[in-house]
């Protein structure tokens, strides 16, 4: 049995207070630590670090103010906590200030010896409200002896591209931060679970608390179906994720029935996809 134990801390930062946010963000790591010695993964909502405001309470000036290059003495700061705890880290997502002058919205994965595993700059941002610079391409990484991860970040979750890209690139389990404090919450809930089921893997969609963010954080899996669901507050969802599941899902079909990723890798390369330039879906070796 492949497992990932894992704590998604349904939180907020101090708008606005780096220092602040950085101290909480760390604090409720230590406990999660101490609390739930067998988790090994933690992740918080989008932009924590980044001390990002309630939506009408934000600045247009602060996403310059703060953000910061990757790697950087920020990124070095979590690596050392990662290794303190023995944890892997996504911290949310970040604003990354990056040596082609433009600022990304960008997730990390830092694993338990401190290093930058992964590196997400968010291919979807939620324009026109958002201002950072798109990315342009999906990013997965590997937890030893345990299985394959994929990064998203918040609005990507409303492109089916993203998802079925990860999932493509052998991802079983897609880790998305969030920050939605707008009452289409229920429609991204919706496609969290759609996701998980079209792509047979699971979805940890993890929002804001109130106020920052309208909260509703969930765990899907492969089957699209809900294992736990947050309300609104501050809150911790701990659950433990059996990536064998997704090899049986996907081997014996969503409730023995249904086998879309099988049937795609069968035959998907026969398909004409005009929006893609005319290919067909090509089987991954």
């Amino acid at each position: 049995m492949r497992t990932l134990a894992i704590a998604a801390i349904q939180t907020t930062p101090v708008a606005h207070d780096l220092d602040a946010t950085w101290d909480r963000f760390a604090r409720q790591v230590r406990s999660v630590r101490a609390t739930f010695p067998h988790v090994q993964l933690v992740v918080v909502p989008e932009l924590m670090l980044a001390a990002e405001a309630p939506l009408l309470d934000a600045r247009a000036d602060w996403m310059t103010e703060a953000a910061v290059p990757i790697p950087g003495p920020l990124t070095d700061r979590i690596g050392e906590l990662a290794r303190e705890t023995g944890l892997w880290l996504v911290p949310g997502s970040l604003y990354e200030r990056a040596d082609d002058g433009n600022v990304y919205n960008t997730a990390i994965a830092v694993s338990p010896d401190g290093e930058i595993a992964a590196r997400y700059r968010k291919v979807f941002p939620w324009q026109p409200y958002e201002t950072t610079t798109p990315g342009s391409e999906f990013v997965v990484f590997d937890i030893p002896g345990v299985g394959r991860a994929g990064l998203a970040i918040c609005y990507d979750g409303s492109f089916p591209e993203t998802v079925r890209q990860l999932a493509w690139l052998g991802a079983e389990v897609v880790i998305q931060p969030t920050l939605t404090t707008t009452r289409d919450r229920e429609m991204e809930l919706v496609c969290a679970r759609a996701n998980a089921w079209t792509n047979q893997v699971y979805v940890v969609n993890l929002n804001a608390a109130d106020p920052a963010g309208v909260g509703q954080s969930a765990i899907v899996d492969p089957e699209g179906i809900v294992r736990q669901q947050a309300g609104p507050g501050e809150e911790i969802l701990v659950d433990v994720l059996d990536l064998d599941t997704v090899t049986r899902v996907r081997e014996f079909g969503s409730a023995g029935i249904n086998r879309p990723w099988a049937q795609l890798a069968s035959y998907g390369a026969d398909i004409k996809l005009p929006m893609y330039g005319g290919g067909g879906f090509t089987p991954r070796p």
